[in-house]
């Protein structure tokens, strides 16, 4: 599907549920012609691609951690199986669907489908482990059941997770869901294992999540914690929980300890059990809230990817592939440099004075014709050896650049074209313009945002505020511009 088609099938979708972010759309479009200029970004590609666009709520956790009885408790219905053992070793997408029984369909599915945020999956799978994406089934399966709670939302249920185990093609695709997602609940199991032998699977699933910009969609669940009031000292357990967390960068916030009631351990001690009762009745409570709120949590992650876009093209790859240039223009320079000390030796060694430069104005001497059409060969060799040096070296610079940054390496390539200067002092598709046009997104951004904040909010004590539909963002002319030069209709 290319992006012309994908923003299409958006737009449809964004005129039903919320017309505001219409207006998003075209700034994405803008961000994508941008990225195309400046080779950040294959025309096939977009960063509508990257980012989900309709709310989602992901569950990962470590194996028996009670993620699946989590999902089926807020369902209401049987969607996942449940027991102490690794019961389903899938992805499973779980959406709202026509019928009253769970239909489960194929990883293909996801993966054939832009709507959902594991399209084209199987591309990525197979840049980590070669052949395994035409195993997508594998990987990913796709539930769908009629349940109100799943209206407007999807939820992911993870594999157990083990970092010392995990392949890498799941590691991929958890990574991939953590970026998606508006929510994440990481759940960890209070029965076992003690917390100091996870210590890799709490680094990736903590430590690798705290410092991101978006840490506040992680929430962190010590599930089944009723199992500890049989302890000596149970507030220990969760102590020794919280430590663990703490050593990785969490320190309070939203950690929460929960259990299933219908699965719950008997408390004898009745003070007992209404203190973790309580608990675990706050705790649950907070954490649907915010379940129930990942629809207006996605609409501000969507207008606010904007300006974190815009800002990421400028202050980041923009000094990158700079630097990246710089080190292609010195190895260039320096093959050059080499190739003409090689020459001036052997010319002193008197090789190539005796054997070759003698001869060559002997023959030129003779004939001017012959030293024009030298001349111009000599010519031809040079600018051929040139651009040789170019494609070496531009290659070689990108495959050091793609395990680090892979918009950066394909960028590279950009630009190396021939047309291209060596010594330019602006990568190519980056301007002045496209600095204002950078600028104007981001104040888009904010105005979304501030349209968003219309719809929910109301400070003046107005009612109309909230009701009244929000008005339409006008576009600048410098959106205009670059629209017009793409040969692409606005969508309006």
């Amino acid at each position: 599907m290319t992006p012309q088609e994908r923003y299409a099938k958006l737009t449809e979708h964004l005129q039903e549920e919320n017309p505001l972010l219409l207006d998003a759309i075209e700034r994405y479009q803008l961000l994508d012609k941008i990225a195309w200029n400046m080779g950040l970004l294959p025309r096939s590609d977009s960063y509508a691609a990257h980012i989900s666009w309709w709310p989602l709520i992901s569950l990962l956790g470590t194996f028996s951690a009670g993620k699946s009885s989590f999902i089926n408790s807020y369902v209401g219905k049987k969607v996942q199986d449940t027991g102490n053992q690794a019961v389903d070793e899938k992805f499973t997408v779980i959406c709202y669907g026509p019928n009253e029984e769970v239909i489960t369909l194929p990883g293909l599915a996801l993966d054939a489908d832009p709507r959902f945020p594991f399209y084209n999956i199987s591309e990525k799978i197979d840049e980590v482990e070669a052949g395994e994406g035409k195993r997508v089934d594998s990987y990913l399966q796709l539930k769908t059941v009629k349940a109100d709670r799943l209206k407007g939302k999807i939820l992911i249920d993870s594999p157990g997770f083990d970092a010392d185990s995990q392949r890498d093609a799941v590691l991929r695709i958890t990574d991939h869901i953590i970026d998606m997602s508006d929510l994440v609940l990481i759940f960890f199991d209070a029965r076992h294992p003690e917390p100091g032998a996870m210590r890799d699977t709490l680094e990736h699933l903590v430590g690798a999540t705290i410092a991101r910009n978006d840490a506040n969609k992680f929430l962190y669940i010590l599930n089944q914690i009723d199992t500890t009031a049989k302890e000596d000292n149970p507030e220990e357990v969760i102590g020794s929980w919280q430590r663990a967390l703490s050593q990785k960068g969490l320190y309070g916030g939203n950690f929460y300890t929960i259990y299933n009631e219908d699965a719950a351990v008997s408390i004898d001690d009745p003070a007992l059990a209404e203190r973790f009762k309580r608990k675990k009745d706050e705790d649950l409570k907070r954490i649907l809230e915010r379940m129930e709120k990942v629809s207006n949590e996605r609409a501000y992650r969507i207008v606010k990817m904007i300006e974190h876009a815009a800002d990421e093209i400028e202050q980041d790859k923009l000094a990158k592939i700079r630097e990246a240039l710089a080190q292609w223009r010195k190895r260039v320079v320096w093959s050059w440099i080499g190739l003409g000390a090689l020459l001036g030796a052997l010319i002193v060694a008197g090789e190539i004075q005796f054997h070759f430069i003698v001869p060559t104005l002997s023959y030129l001497a003779a004939s001017p014709t012959l030293g024009i059409a030298t001349a111009v060969a000599a010519f031809v060799a040079i600018v051929f050896i040139h651009f040789k040096l170019r494609g070496f070296w531009a290659r070689r610079i990108a495959d050091a650049w793609q395990p680090k940054d892979e918009m950066v390496a394909r960028a590279i390539g950009h630009n190396n074209r021939w047309w291209q200067p060596l010594f330019s002092d602006n990568p190519r598709g980056w301007s002045r313009r496209t600095q204002k046009l950078l600028a104007q997104l981001r104040a888009d951004s904010k105005r979304l945002i501030q349209g968003l904040n219309d719809q929910f909010a109301a400070p003046s004590g107005s009612q109309e505020t909230i009701t009244q539909p929000t008005a339409e963002i006008p576009p600048s002319n410098n959106d205009s511009t670059l629209v017009a030069e793409s040969g692409e209709q606005r969508n309006t």
